[in-house]
């Protein structure tokens, strides 16, 4: 039987979809995810010293990040995409059977080179084939419902990492996390991939790093958008790696601070499927979204109470869905040839801020209990979102 044309896209995007849901799940199926503070702390780490191993992992995103954006643009986004979770596998697997600092540096290093590789290429991959179909107008509900599928993988490691902590500690928890890498390996082997440079050798990834960087001199909107993202990713990523410690200290049972953190990841995910119809906020309602979730964040952070704990998922929701967006911004603006080069680029910008924020943390953590710092370090957004109010009216000035 002969497909029309019609149903040839949809047969592609339902592949591609399908594929890219079941990558994001696995990639975030991680039962390490709650308790690896737990880990550091358990084995004798000091706050510093957690703080340091964060930074480091980002460090290495710094270090990795523009190189291999460039060298998914010149060869395969999909081979990238599945040695990564392999690196990530290998260094969970490090941290469970030889726990020290030395380990735990060299696990993140890997991890964040596994994430270096897959960082740009996955969206570039997404962008240009659902292009290739026809369907570029979809990426935002697309990536919107993969982050609520990678969140949805969050929030089922969660729940499954107190049961099996229970029942085997941070052995049993470690060696699930590896499992999830290598399926997530797997998975990437199945993306389709028609990019005709794809393998091909007349362009270096020096080459598409030189072009990708003029295109981002020469074009302002391409400079605004990219710089966005950052803005809206870094402190509340960087965040993120201390909700546990946030949780604990309200003076729940540590049984309990799973529990709590995946309510924290289930307001995440709603906030990822609501990327489709939030496109359509332009950026005064951009600016509103982060500005209403800098305040929840801060109440709920300094309130030290049950109720607060919903409201940083709250305020964790209105940054997931911001971040949707900016990345749906920079996708728009930039050429197919350089878009894992220049998506990278934004991931640079974002993990030295992310380092930025780890140091504060660490610097204020030292006095201040981590509801006062989580409540101090949602000022950014406010002025971010005041940047975004002011850039909107100024381009209405007559």
């Amino acid at each position: 039987m002969t497909l029309s044309p019609a149903r040839v896209p949809a047969t592609g995007v339902r592949r591609l979809t399908r594929t890219l849901y079941g990558y994001a799940f696995l990639d975030d199926f991680v039962l390490l995810y709650p308790v690896y503070a737990l880990l550091f702390a358990d084995t004798g780490m000091s706050l510093w010293q957690i703080s340091s191993l964060f930074a480091l992992w980002s460090i290495t995103g710094v270090v990795l990040e523009v190189p291999s954006g460039a060298w998914a643009d010149a060869v395969s986004r999909r081979r990238l995409l599945w040695i990564g979770p392999l690196l990530t596998a290998a260094g969970f697997a490090l941290w469970v059977a030889v726990p020290s600092y030395g380990a735990f540096a060299v696990g993140f290093i890997l991890w964040g080179a596994g994430g270096a590789l897959g960082s740009g290429a996955l969206e570039a991959l997404v962008y240009d084939e659902l292009d290739r179909l026809g369907a570029g107008d979809r990426y935002a509900r697309v990536m919107g419902r993969a982050r609520a599928a990678r969140l949805l993988g969050t929030v089922a490691s969660i729940g499954l990492a107190g049961p099996v902590f229970a029942q085997g500690g941070y052995a049993a928890v470690g060696a699930a996390s590896f499992l999830a890498c290598v399926l997530t390996a797997v998975t990437a082997t199945r993306f389709p991939e028609h990019r005709a440079r794809a393998d091909e050798a007349d362009d270096t990834w020096a080459t598409t790093l030189r072009t990708g960087l003029a295109e981002l001199r020469g074009d302002r909107s391409v400079r605004g958008a990219l710089l966005l993202v950052p803005a809206v990713a870094a402190v509340w990523g960087a965040l993120d790696e201390y909700t546990p410690l946030l949780v604990r200290d309200i003076g729940v049972a540590e049984a309990t601070v799973p529990c709590l953190i995946m309510l924290i990841w289930a307001g995440v995910t709603l906030g990822s499927l609501l990327a489709g119809p939030a496109e359509r906020l332009g950026t005064s309602g951009l600016a509103m979204l982060l500005a209403g979730a800098a305040l929840a964040l801060a109440v709920g952070a300094a309130s030290r109470s049950l109720a607060g704990i919903a409201l940083v998922s709250l305020a964790f929701a209105g940054f997931q869905l911001a971040e949707v967006l900016a990345d749906v911004r920079l996708q728009h603006r930039i050429d197919e040839s350089r878009r894992a080069t220049l998506t990278s680029v934004a991931s640079l910008g974002t993990e030295l801020a992310t380092v930025a924020t780890f140091g504060v943390y660490a610097l204020l953590g030292t006095d201040l209990p981590h509801g006062t710092v989580f409540a101090v370090l949602a000022f950014p957004y406010l002025v971010t979102a005041l940047a975004l109010a002011r850039a909107r009216a100024a381009r209405e000035r007559p």
